[in-house]
């Protein structure tokens, strides 16, 4: 079998350009520190890096999401804490009130300070957060929670949807609350045996009448009243730690999961120096080789070969 020179030359060629290629490969691997710099390096390399960067963005935006959630239910803690502060005081103040040895007199001066702290509550359930949102309007953000009607009464201008977002793969949390939730309404019985249900800040309100009129009833009605308001407020605070602690664990999930992906990932995608290194060492000495037996090839003509 003949083998003609052209044929030999491309051949030649052919080889220094495939070994100059898996070197500028390797120089390119260590100059970006991948080995995977465009998928045809390694398709199925690629794919996996693609999947495991996709999933590492999905738990770095739960991570933003949680810390996002986590603001938010610290507001709704610290207001809630504040309001049961102000409440414990008003319920001290109750109680007092109710003792049969006080005077009118001295129930008109609690009265002044009752009042006080139905302003002190009023604007806590009214909280705004940094974007001057209330956060204890359920979906109606933009709307103060409590305010007075046209007929001067105290009322719930919000509404009970509550929102969740997920902060996992298979996790979701609440990130509004609704007033009448911390703020909620009780259920009185009346005169005649009946059950109605009155609002938080109406509780306070009849207890200032009933302290200006020297109204023993009401007064003691009031005592177990605010009671159960106290017990509301802390009901949501446990509400809202639960919450918490969840977002807390989810958050340390997440955090663990980027971790070990970004270990993975770094398995798949990184270039090992030594062995890149020794693979283009190789393949220059090679490259060397051949490029030093194309030139001797390159120059035998005829006579070298009837010699």
């Amino acid at each position: 079998m003949q083998i003609s020179t052209n044929l030999m030359f491309d051949r030649a060629i052919a080889q220094m350009g495939i070994t100059q290629d898996r070197i500028s490969k390797t120089q390119t691997q260590l100059s970006t520190t991948k080995q995977i710099n465009k998928p045809s390096d390694a398709p199925d390399q690629a794919a996996t890096v693609t999947r495991l960067k996709s999933a590492i963005d999905r738990q770095n935006s739960y991570v933003a999401t949680i810390n996002s959630v986590k603001d938010k239910l610290s507001q709704q803690e610290t207001a809630t804490n504040n309001a049961t502060d102000v409440l414990t005081r008003l319920k001290e103040l109750t109680v007092q009130a109710a003792n049969d040895t006080y005077s009118a007199v001295d129930r008109k001066s609690i009265d002044l300070e009752v009042r006080q702290l139905r302003d002190q509550l009023l604007s806590l359930a009214n909280t705004q957060d940094v974007n001057g949102n209330f956060i204890f309007s359920g979906s109606r953000m933009g709307k103060q929670a409590f305010a007075t009607d046209e007929n001067g009464k105290l009322v719930y201008q919000g509404d009970q949807t509550v929102s969740s977002t997920g902060v996992g793969d298979q996790s979701a949390v609440d990130i509004n609350r609704s007033g009448t939730n911390p703020f909620d309404k009780i259920v009185r019985v009346d005169a005649s045996n009946k059950k109605i249900a009155v609002g938080f800040f109406q509780v306070i309100d009849d207890l200032s009448a009933a302290l200006q009129a020297n109204d023993s009833g009401s007064i003691k009605r009031a005592v177990g009243e605010v009671g159960t308001m106290q017990q509301g407020l802390s009901d949501n605070l446990a509400s809202i730690g639960a919450a918490t602690n969840k977002i807390d664990n989810q958050a340390s999930l997440a955090e663990e999961n980027v971790l070990r992906m970004k270990s993975t990932l770094s398995q798949v995608e990184d270039t090992d120096y030594t062995e890149a290194i020794t693979k283009m060492n190789k393949d220059m000495l090679a490259l060397q080789a051949a490029q030093s037996s194309f030139a001797k090839i390159s120059q035998l003509n005829l006579f070298d070969y009837i010699k």
